[in-house]
């Protein structure tokens, strides 16, 4: 049966995360699909994998067997990360927009899996896997909106996991999600609520076709 990767890096729960409760809607489908299935999940808020290190960085261009302990010990935790995403036959992150970008600790995953001659490079060892973000913000930032040039999430996502991981993205954009907290973006409260209903439209209809690809 089908195994599906899924990373939140929300700092909120999911009654509080707009990439939370897409994410979750995504999985809820996959599993009616696969009820036999495997998910392997990974809350980067929860429990955040470390951070790059000097030792974690250098190892991947040196042969093991010349590793020092050091560099050993912090590479298998880099090695355990890369087979989790090899082995995914789905992938699914949320990526909620922090300051204009995405949360520190996703950008900490992908330090870890970007590995120049396995998984990026010539021949990416999971080229071809699809990959589904839910890429949350509080604003727009959609093409024509005045904050256009400040979205670095979709097209920093993009040049990562699609360029040099060779993995095949779609992205579920749930957008104006302060609409309802902030008195200020009242008016757009309706355009909030049509994008949240597009976005957990978007996850039925990916999981389920994830499930038929998969399934053929």
């Amino acid at each position: 049966m089908a195994t599906l990767l899924h990373i939140d890096s929300s700092v909120f729960p999911t009654q509080a995360s707009a990439s939370r409760a897409v994410t979750e809607a995504f999985r809820k489908h996959w599993q009616e699909q696969h009820p036999e299935g495997t998910v392997v999940y990974r809350d980067l808020a929860a429990e955040p994998v470390p951070h790059i290190t000097a030792d974690a960085h250098l190892a991947g261009f040196v042969p093991e067997a010349a590793h020092t302990p050091e560099q050993a010990a912090v590479f298998a935790e880099r090695v355990k990360l890369i087979e989790e995403l090899e082995q995914a036959d789905a992938i699914l992150i949320g990526a909620p927009m922090y300051n204009y970008t995405i949360p520190s600790t996703l950008k900490a995953w992908l330090d870890n899996v970007i590995l120049m001659g396995r998984t990026a490079g010539e021949n990416p060892s999971a080229k071809g896997t699809p990959v589904t973000v839910v890429a949350s913000r509080g604003g727009s930032y959609a093409p024509g909106t005045p904050r256009e040039g400040y979205e670095y999430v979709q097209n920093y996502l993009k040049a990562v996991l699609a360029d040099a991981l060779g993995l095949d993205v779609e992205f579920i954009v749930p957008e104006l999600t302060m609409a309802s907290k902030n008195p200020a973006m009242a008016e757009l409260v309706p355009l909030y609520e049509a994008s949240r209903d597009r976005a957990f439209e978007a996850a039925e209809a990916r999981a389920r076709k994830l499930a038929e690809r998969l399934a053929a």
